[in-house]
């Protein structure tokens, strides 16, 4: 198994934190990994993607030019990326700010309106959770338990205490996830 994963979007908006814990998960899981982060000098605010690559065998290189998984979180990115999935991969995107939807017909898309759910639960710091639970729904390429010990490492001793909003954010992305296109045409 190897899974070749870019997330994208603004920063602030947690995707080099989602990248990171997703990365801590596969190191939990005993799988090799790579972690690259690339962002702006704007920082937050800016545009942001940190590119994960998951796998049972040793990664040759951790520079990526096509994904088998796009988590995109902005118009921007999405522009930029959904090109770049590989036919028959997954698009994975928070649907607020999207005036263009994606529209690629050899690739599986799916929905997760985290900004929204995010607000529902008064806690806009889970909105990325809320989007990785999304992702593990349509693609469980780590386990659930890994990822709250990836929470674990990733996340300082003194915010340890908000490990169990995060795992509900987490289970809520997986229930609101919804597919616009699972079908790959040829």
């Amino acid at each position: 198994m190897k899974e070749e994963i870019i997330i994208a979007g603004f920063g602030g908006q947690g995707v080099l934190s989602m990248g990171k814990i997703l990365a801590y998960s596969g190191v939990m899981q005993d799988m090799e990994v790579s972690w690259m982060p690339s962002y702006g000098p704007e920082m937050r605010g800016g545009t942001a993607n940190v590119t994960v690559i998951l796998s049972d065998e040793k990664i040759s290189s951790p520079i990526l030019h096509d994904f088998d998984t796009a988590i995109i979180l902005n118009q921007q990115s999405l522009d930029k990326f959904e090109g770049q999935v590989k036919p028959g991969g997954t698009l994975i995107y928070d649907g607020n700010g999207i005036t263009r939807h994606p529209s690629r017909k050899d690739i599986r898309i799916y929905r997760v309106d985290a900004t929204r759910e995010a607000a529902i639960m008064r806690s806009s710091k889970t909105f990325n959770m809320i989007v990785l639970g999304g992702f593990l729904k349509v693609n469980p390429v780590v386990k659930i338990e890994n990822v709250i010990k990836g929470l674990k490492k990733s996340l300082p001793e003194r915010h340890h205490h908000l490990i169990p909003i995060n795992q509900k954010a987490i289970d809520r992305g997986m229930g609101i996830v919804q597919a616009i296109h699972e079908e790959i045409e040829a």
